[in-house]
């Protein structure tokens, strides 16, 4: 499978110049709620070499375009013609799966975005993204991902999905150096290129 299918399959089904750091820091947790429905919560963590006027603006639907390959194809029922701003609403289609996303936060200076996102009516989920300027020229991400299955038997799915969340640091990480033309790291796994 593809980094850019791993990338969709984790969205969708779950529900988006020089070196960087290649550290990705991961934290999960899992709890029951709603009598039984799972919960999973997973937060990973990376830094690119660019200004966080150049990364901050990715984390958005019609932007993710660039760096989240050919599968994801937001279709806006707000606004119209599809843009992203605060408010948005649109749609994922992958294979037989649908969800429906909102954009509850969209604050591109302050380096926060959140998407609100229910699949299928099994599970509902928000991706949290805060973006951190270190330097002129280095920008942090954070992103936590939490999932809430709708329906006990879409608990395993939960579960597994908050498991691809919480690696998928070095996936977002590549297609963001992809998109901002960062090089490559020499000797660097392909996951980590």
């Amino acid at each position: 499978m593809t980094f850019r299918n791993l990338r969709i399959t984790g969205m969708c089904f779950v529900l988006a110049g020089g070196t960087m750091m290649y550290q990705v820091g991961a934290q999960t947790s899992t709890s029951p709620v709603q009598e039984g429905n799972a919960q999973v919560v997973n937060t990973f963590r990376f830094e690119l070499a660019a200004p966080m006027a150049q990364v901050a603006p990715l984390f958005a639907p019609e932007a993710e375009r660039r760096w989240a390959g050919e599968d994801w194809n937001p279709v806006f029922a707000y606004p119209q013609p599809g843009r992203d701003v605060q408010g948005a609403v649109w749609t994922i289609r992958h294979g037989r799966v649908d969800s429906v996303w909102v954009n509850t936060l969209f604050d591109i200076a302050g380096g926060r975005m959140q998407y609100v996102a229910v699949v299928s009516n099994r599970f509902a989920m928000t991706v949290d993204v805060h973006v951190t300027a270190l330097q002129e020229r280095r920008t942090a991400v954070e992103v936590t991902y939490a999932r809430t299955a709708l329906d006990r038997a879409a608990n395993q799915h939960v579960v597994e999905l908050g498991q691809h969340d919480r690696e998928s640091g070095p996936e977002w990480q590549h297609g963001l150096e992809e998109a901002l033309g960062i090089p490559s790291r020499p000797g660097a796994p392909p996951s980590q290129r």
